[in-house]
């Protein structure tokens, strides 16, 4: 029935996974101690950066994605982008944006382009989110949503050219699973210090598969992925479910050159408390290892 309804050779590398031994499923490696609190010296200060938490129609995740920044020692606000095209806010008001995940335009216009479109046909919004990326003290973050309308924006980021585009999964299937990540070496100030890290990520989107246009492109990017699935033996994941969504090599975040901005699918944000995940190792402290990435931002900001 699987194969009948979906893709089928995702159905088939589901069904060969089966009772095979070798499987380890999700198996949790930390490189970095989670109870320690980078940010805590500049908390300290009082100073509480702002950040804006971007919504456009049907986005959500807004809340756990202010709540995580909010614990990190950020000022999160509420940003809606007709908050943007009618004056009352401005990107030159805030350190750092976050595009949040959802389903903006019900993604009728391809997954996160209809959002893209709202800023790249709008002469203001356009110039106003290629000075906020122009800028050398400000970041960004795109998750899901976010991270694929980040992707079609990114010829007004610096350094973002060789980022693909996301389609649709190739299990033809929206993929909401409990999945586990590798964060490997790269640029992001998000995963400063937790490079080598493997660990359990709630995912949660129908068009999360990193399109490349050849094998150039593919070779252009990969000194930019800060994360990728990988299966219980920490291997790039090539096979479904490892990999949700089919996507080369694992790759499921990007970062630019200088580390600022960094676009990722799976959602953090929901799972920065160990009590949000659906399984953790014994162990793990109120705060999961995810509220590493929030506090790395802080303390990125000095």
């Amino acid at each position: 029935m699987q194969r009948l309804r979906d893709e089928p050779l995702a159905a088939d590398q589901e069904h060969a996974r089966i009772g095979d031994a070798a499987d380890r499923g999700l198996s949790p490696v930390l490189t970095f101690d989670p109870a320690e609190d980078v940010a805590a010296p500049f908390v300290a200060t009082g100073a509480r950066p702002r950040v804006a938490v971007l919504r456009e129609q049907g986005v959500n995740g807004q809340v756990e994605m202010a709540a995580a920044f909010d614990r990190a020692g950020f000022e999160a606000f509420d940003v809606h982008m007709t908050d943007l095209a009618s004056g009352r806010r401005s990107l030159a008001d805030f350190a750092g944006i976050v595009a949040c995940g959802g389903f903006s335009y019900g993604d009728v216009l391809g997954a996160g382009e209809g959002w893209a479109k709202s800023i790249l046909f709008d002469a203001k919004l356009a110039d106003a989110f290629a000075a906020f990326f122009a800028r050398r003290d400000s970041f960004a973050l795109g998750v899901c949503n976010g991270c694929q309308m980040m992707s079609q924006l990114k010829d007004l980021i610096p350094g973002a050219e060789a980022w693909p585009r996301f389609v649709r999964n190739r299990s033809e299937q929206f993929e909401a699973r409990l999945v586990q990540v590798e964060i490997p070496r790269s640029p992001s100030l998000f995963f400063r210090g937790m490079e080598g890290s493997r660990l359990p990520v709630a995912t949660a989107h129908g068009e999360g598969y990193a399109e490349f246009r050849d094998a150039a492109h593919l070779a252009a990017a990969r000194a930019l992925v800060s994360m990728r699935y990988v299966d219980g033996a920490g291997r790039p994941a090539a096979t479904y479910p490892h990999n949700p969504n089919g996507s080369p090599e694992g790759i499921t975040g990007l970062t630019t050159a200088d580390g600022r901005f960094t676009i990722l699918m799976p959602h953090p944000e929901r799972v920065w408390r160990t009590a949000q995940l659906s399984w953790a190792p014994p162990g793990w402290g109120e705060a999961s290892p995810w509220l590493r990435m929030f506090r790395n931002a802080r303390a990125a900001l000095g």
